[in-house]
């Protein structure tokens, strides 16, 4: 083709400028605003596109935390087994943190983040109520005369977890695709659910003392995968396997 005016010299060197800003467009959409590549895949958990940083180590974490000091005091290290201590952290960073994750996956568009998060985070907020003086369900259980819990607290808790117990056998099957990580994680922790609310059920304090020490397994899981999301991408030289159960197409 020839160049007009027959300027073939500047007709070239505007060519080569177009074809320049060209590519120089398509690598811009392949970074972010500061530069760095738009990666968006998000391990341990179903694959999601997204252009916001990932916020499911947080929810991981955060859950992680409060699992394992449930079962540190579930299982009564160093002899102590009055819990109250929990209750700050179970708020802030096991029920807060927890929903804030989960409002981050529902702006990226992760159904299954965007759900499970904000419904452990409840799980720790209400758990944590428990021993909240000012909400009164202790004292609602607790004789007047002797001051000790009534039979119907170790049952009413069964039942409490039983209710999250068929929420959390939801959640495993929603996350048959997502890495054995994960899925491990959830299914552990089926199991005990059912360990401690049978414990409560049948006043069983090897159940009890079984489940709280099972859950040992789950922060491990959850510290793994929210580990393996917050270490990936060039973060650190540390990149945990979460072996995914989906293959990309």
């Amino acid at each position: 083709m020839s160049a007009p005016n027959g300027n073939s010299e500047s007709y070239d060197h505007a060519s080569k400028m177009e074809a320049s800003s060209g590519n120089t467009e398509q690598l811009e959409r392949l970074q972010t605003a500061g530069g760095h590549v738009d990666d968006r895949s998000q391990p341990s958990l179903p694959v999601v596109h997204r252009r916001f940083a990932n916020p499911a180590p947080l929810g991981l974490l955060s859950f992680a935390t409060g699992i394992f000091l449930i079962s540190i005091y579930g299982v009564q290290v160093r002899g102590v087994a009055t819990p109250n201590v929990l209750v700050g952290v179970l708020i802030f960073f096991g029920g807060v943190c927890q929903f804030i994750s989960g409002i981050m996956e529902f702006v990226s568009g992760n159904t299954f983040g965007a759900t499970v998060f904000p419904s452990y985070g409840a799980f720790n907020l209400s758990y944590a109520m428990i021993y909240l003086p000012g909400s009164g369900i202790l004292a609602a259980y607790t004789d007047k005369t002797t001051g000790e819990l009534n039979d119907q607290f170790a049952n009413a808790l069964a039942m409490y977890l039983w209710a999250w117990f068929i929420l959390t056998v939801i959640f495993t099957v929603a996350a048959m695709r997502s890495s054995w990580v994960l899925f491990g994680d959830l299914f552990v922790l089926c199991i005990v659910l059912m360990l401690l609310a049978c414990g409560y059920m049948l006043n069983n304090t090897s159940l009890e003392k079984a489940g709280s020490g099972l859950g040992f397994v789950v922060a491990f899981l959850s510290y793994w995968a929210g580990c393996a999301g917050l270490f990936a991408n060039g973060i650190t030289p540390i990149n945990l396997p979460v072996f995914s159960m989906y293959t990309e197409t």
